[in-house]
């Protein structure tokens, strides 16, 4: 079609050549060329142009300086937006009134203020020797971490900042400055005899430099500020440091600064540690409060899992999305948590078995995110890059994984984890001639308290089975509900009469097996026994499935009593670990008890003073103690009472852990076994006259063997009659020979209220 008449004649041509040329695709490579060669020419961006690009879109924070105030003159919208700074503030006469010294953490100017004078004194080196290089290159590349909060990041974001003085001159300097300075330079100075004064404290040219803020000089140009954000960087170094310290994990403060790192680095919305001992694998979870959940599963169960799977390739695994995939109940649990998507780092070792080398998993942290998709290569890149401090932080725990082992011993066990993380056999966790501290504060009566509360209950669900029972009878008066009838009120007549050991077993299985199985009949029967087996479901609609109303405030006043002895103990810990440290195990039941040991091979600068004050420390606590469970008919509605008891022995034992026992410590030796025998049975013994327990309620007794361990003890219950913890009058007497113990003596004496009473 030819051009309309109305049509320029250029855009004519340019419609008819347009419609003329082949696709790109049909073109002949001379055509392309041609074609090419006939384009406009590139016009480069102006300069205003350039500085705009660098301004708005570079990813590198920049910032010019003025050199002697130090205010920032321009920077760039990545530097404003990196150090939290609005850019309208950075004002175009460059007068912004922001100091890059206010942006920093003390320590932080500090490093800057060092870098500046190396820059400053390049500048003043060429100005008096403007024909020599008297500083190194890396001596002014040195970069300096600067720190700022970003709202959108949990972590502490970190800049690696770098100055460039090219731009610097120094135009003149006082003749104060100037004269010292080619005083100790001289007039042909090196670069050797430069770096050795500027880093000699008070040497000539230090000194001068110290000068430079009280005398006038004049410069011309400015600063150069250049950085790189490093927040991933410095974070893995950070986390670095944190776990391969010895007590990395062990220690609650550090661990818990560990996983917050951890957590930010990876954007991470949870966090999780598993473990795996031969069957059995364990899952801790909550690891930001201070006490973990723990869920077990067994290994068998975890054979499709996707910690097998990462395990089993040794490598960091990324799943991206958790509802695509198959999960096991361990996952699943991960996944009800609120988890959509999962990082699994698996930590390895491996040990010399036979001349080959075997794989050990030592456990496998994991990094959970709410959103699907939300960890990438990178993020599999940086658990890649943890994964030696990860697993150096893990061998410390290899046998006693995140238990609560005391910190008087902790040492010994990271030490004995560290030997077996590398393939040497085990050796005994051992500490030899330590003293033993043993007391109780027994809660006198609970056993028949407890027995009153579960016969209360029992009769409690027995009249609710009669109930049932009787309302059947009534509209099917079959004789076999009759004889039923007859049991269930024979049943009653026997808990009426006493508790024994298995009542609270038997009485209850009799009601799941004869009772229970017929409810659905028996509420077809009529309203009324409809009715009398809904109570029942009701009243036993708990987690003990079974009437547990009288039973539940006896745990709740036990469990109270126990608290307020147990941290009343605890408050008096802290004072006895100041005096010596010492392994301290307190065990609450019916009451606490508590087990210290302290010598030589725990605390290597233990004294026999120290002991003393120790086993006087040990009395005031249980006096206090004592004290408390005064109170606790007023605090607690009961009328249970408290014993209090101290077994003294003056000679050391030797204790060693038993990885095939619950208990932490046991002692070894024939030697030491009476000590154990005594401490099972004393709480029970009574004196040979009167065949009265030898503990009373209000009261502290003291056991002992020797004349001397009467005399020191004698000491210290005088000098708590001097402190008004307890009265003057001591009464004494036998024990009752124990099963394999004889000769045993007790001091008991009343504990007093404090005096504001």
């Amino acid at each position: 079609m030819p051009p309309s008449p109305d049509a320029p004649h250029h855009e004519g041509r340019h419609a008819i050549a347009a419609q003329a040329e082949p696709p790109a695709d049909m073109r002949s490579p001379a055509a392309t060329v041609s074609a090419l060669s006939q384009a406009e020419p590139f016009a480069p961006p102006s300069a205003a142009a350039w500085l705009n690009l660098l301004k708005r879109h570079s990813r590198l924070p920049m910032a010019i300086l003025e050199p002697q105030t130090l205010q920032l003159q321009f920077a760039n919208q990545c530097f404003c937006q990196t150090v939290g700074i609005a850019e309208s503030a950075i004002v175009a006469s460059g007068d912004s009134g922001i100091g890059l010294l206010d942006m920093l953490l003390p320590d932080e100017q500090t490093r800057v203020q060092q870098i500046l004078q190396h820059h400053l004194l390049q500048a003043i080196l060429a100005y008096l020797y403007p024909q020599r290089s008297l500083l190194p290159a890396r001596l002014l590349e040195e970069p300096v971490i600067l720190s700022c909060r970003q709202t959108q990041s949990e972590l502490l974001c970190k800049v690696e900042l770098r100055l460039s003085s090219e731009c610097l001159k120094v135009q003149a300097l006082s003749p104060d400055l100037e004269q010292p300075l080619r005083q100790c330079l001289g007039r042909q100075p090196t670069l050797e005899h430069v770096m050795a004064q500027l880093y000699e404290t008070e040497s000539p040219l230090w000194i001068c430099l110290q000068q430079l803020q009280h005398h006038p000089y004049r410069v011309t140009g400015f600063l150069l500020l250049e950085g790189t954000e490093v927040t991933e960087r410095e974070t893995i170094n950070t986390l670095v440091q944190l776990l391969i310290g010895r007590e990395s994990v062990l220690q609650p403060h550090k661990f818990s600064r560990a996983n917050e790192l951890m957590r930010g680095l990876f954007r991470a919305a949870d966090s999780l540690i598993m473990s795996a001992e031969n069957e059995q694998a364990k899952l801790f979870t909550d690891l930001d409060q201070s006490k973990w959940q723990v869920h077990s599963y067994s290994v068998e169960s975890l054979q499709t899992s996707l910690f097998l799977k990462a395990a089993e390739r040794g490598t960091v695994l990324n799943i991206p999305d958790l509802s695509a995939v198959t999960l096991t109940p361990c996952e699943q649990s991960i996944a009800d948590r609120g988890a959509r998507s999962l990082l699994i780092i698996p930590l390895v070792t491996k040990s010399i078995h036979s001349g080959s080398m075997a794989r050990r998993l030592l456990g496998l942290v994991g990094m959970a995110s709410d959103r699907a998709y939300a960890f990438d290569n990178r993020d599999v890149h940086n658990a890649t890059t943890l994964v030696p401090a990860l697993t150096a932080a893990m061998r410390y725990t290899t046998q006693d994984r995140f238990t609560n082992i005391h910190s008087s011993v902790r040492w010994r066990f990271e030490e004995e984890a560290e030997r077996r993380s590398w393939g040497l056999p085990p050796e005994p966790i051992a500490f030899t001639d330590v003293y033993p501290l043993y007391g109780i504060s027994d809660i006198r009566g609970s056993s028949s308290e407890r027995n009153r509360a579960i016969q209360s209950d029992l009769l409690a669900q027995f009249e609710l089975a009669l109930s049932i029972i009787e309302a059947v009878c009534s509209t099917k008066p079959y004789a076999f509900a009759q004889q039923f009838r007859l049991d269930l009120l024979s049943h009653v007549e026997k808990i009426k009469q006493g508790i024994t050991v298995d009542a609270e077993v038997t009485f209850i299985r009799y009601l799941s097996e004869n009772l229970e199985p017929n409810f659905d009949y028996f509420a077809r029967c009529s309203p009324a026994a409809a009715a009398a087996v809904a109570a029942y479901r009701d009243a036993c609609d708990n987690e003990q499935q079974c009437v547990y109303t009288a039973r539940s405030i006896y745990d709740k006043t036990i469990q109270r009593i126990n608290n307020l002895l147990r941290d009343t103990w605890t408050r008096w810990q802290e004072n006895m670990q100041a005096i010596t440290r010492h392994y301290c195990d307190v065990e609450a039941t019916d009451g606490i008890d508590h087990m210290l040991y302290v010598g030589k091979s725990i605390d290597p600068g233990f004294s026999p003073f120290q002991l003393r004050s120790l086993r006087y420390e040990q009395l005031r606590a249980v006096c206090d103690c004592g004290r408390v469970a005064f109170h606790l008919k007023e605090t607690c509605d009961t009328h249970l009472e408290v014993t209090h008891l101290v077994l003294v022995q003056d000679s050391t034992v030797d204790i060693s852990h038993d990885e095939a026992t619950e208990r932490l410590f046991e002692v070894r030796g024939s030697r030491d076994t009476r000590y154990e025998i005594v401490k099972k049975r004393i709480d029970k013994a009574v004196d040979t006259q009167g065949r009265q327990r030898i503990t009373q309620p209000g009261m502290l007794t003291i056991v002992y063997s020797t004349a001397d361990e009467w005399n020191e003890y004698r000491q210290y219950l005088h000098y708590l009659h001097r402190e008004g913890w307890v009265e003057d009058t001591i009464e004494q007497g036998l024990v009752e020979p124990l099963q394999g113990v004889n000769g045993l003596k007790f001091a008991r004496v009343r504990i007093l209220p404090p005096s504001d009473e």
